[in-house]
């Protein structure tokens, strides 16, 4: 099981700082923000933009992984996303993995005076958002021709640290975008049933869990995916909680985590109030009794850009 966590972009980078450096030095293996111009419980607060905070980030550490929590077509141009993800990776030495989802509406697209979509059109314009990305991250070179994106002869030089590109990790439940997951993505996210965001216990979320992680295994085979090739990462907090509540919450949910086949759990920085409150007493106690017996072993990980590994936590990161 590889450990993430996901710092919310709300607090100046003097304050911001430490806790990115903190998240590597207790341990975790990968660490995100979400990609939003406004964001739900928080729209009317503080709110720094994803890429130059990730960007920073790397700045300020060497190991752990560094992902979008999710890039969506909303307010994103596969051509400018590429061109941000390209030169972030290059600042991070290889360490970014792109985080995509179709996105649902919201405060987002209505800044920007966008249309509203039908659950079937936004599927579509993400499978031409994931496909041009796709193509830009690997070639050097991308011509492209589709209904919501067009790309003349975009040049993307020097390409990715990691070949033939960086991780792709993308968010879906439904059918469709389970299918799109399966074709695409190194890494497959879920933060648990969409559209909940009040948060059962972790063990009561379980049998939600189990159907998305079957309807994974049915979408990979409807690809041609083998699913052993693709990572399962689950978002906390939301949907799935009570993980942070305790060590042996966090022992036990990520044990039962790890029985359906998921291969990362990420978790929230603990906020002092909604959303995301919690104790950072507890993330310490994890980091001191979870996650530091496995640091002597990441110690050793080869450096980026010495293979071709593609999982979020791979042996190249």
């Amino acid at each position: 099981m590889r450990h993430g966590i996901v710092i919310l972009p709300e607090d100046r980078w003097r304050d911001a700082a430490r806790r990115w450096s903190l998240a590597e030095e207790y341990g975790f293996d990968h660490a995100w923000t979400y990609d939003h111009l406004m964001w739900r419980w928080l729209r009317e607060e503080t709110w720094f933009g994803c890429v130059p905070t990730l960007t920073a980030a790397a700045t300020v550490t060497s190991r752990i992984a560094l992902g979008t929590l999710v890039a969506t077509p909303g307010f994103r141009h596969p051509v400018a996303l590429a061109k941000d993800l390209m030169a972030l990776d290059d600042v991070s030495g290889g360490r970014i993995v792109c985080g995509m989802g179709s996105g649902a509406g919201g405060y987002d697209e209505r800044a920007l005076g966008g249309q509203e979509l039908t659950p079937g059109e936004r599927v579509g314009r993400f499978a031409e958002f994931l496909e041009l990305t796709d193509l830009l991250l690997r070639q050097p070179e991308t011509t492209y021709h589709g209904l919501h994106y067009t790309a003349e002869a975009v040049h993307m030089r020097p390409g990715c640290v990691r070949r033939p590109r960086m991780p792709l990790a993308v968010a879906a439940t439904g059918p469709r975008a389970m299918r799109l997951a399966a074709r695409f993505a190194d890494t497959w996210i879920t933060a648990g049933p969409p559209g909940r965001f009040e948060a059962a216990r972790y063990d009561q979320a379980l049998p939600d869990l189990r159907k998305q992680a079957d309807a994974l295994e049915k979408a990979c085979a409807a690809t041609g995916r083998d699913p052993a090739t693709l990572d399962r990462l689950l978002v906390t907090g939301a949907a799935v909680g009570g993980v942070l509540d305790s060590v042996e919450a966090y022992r036990d949910a990520t044990g039962r985590f790890a029985e359906l086949g998921f291969t990362d759990v990420v978790v929230h920085w603990p906020r002092p109030s909604f959303p995301y409150e919690g104790r950072q007493e507890v993330l310490e106690e994890i980091a001191r009794d979870v996650l530091a017996p496995g640091r002597a072993d990441a110690a050793r990980v080869e450096r980026p850009g010495a293979g071709n590994a593609s999982t979020v936590g791979g042996s190249d990161v």
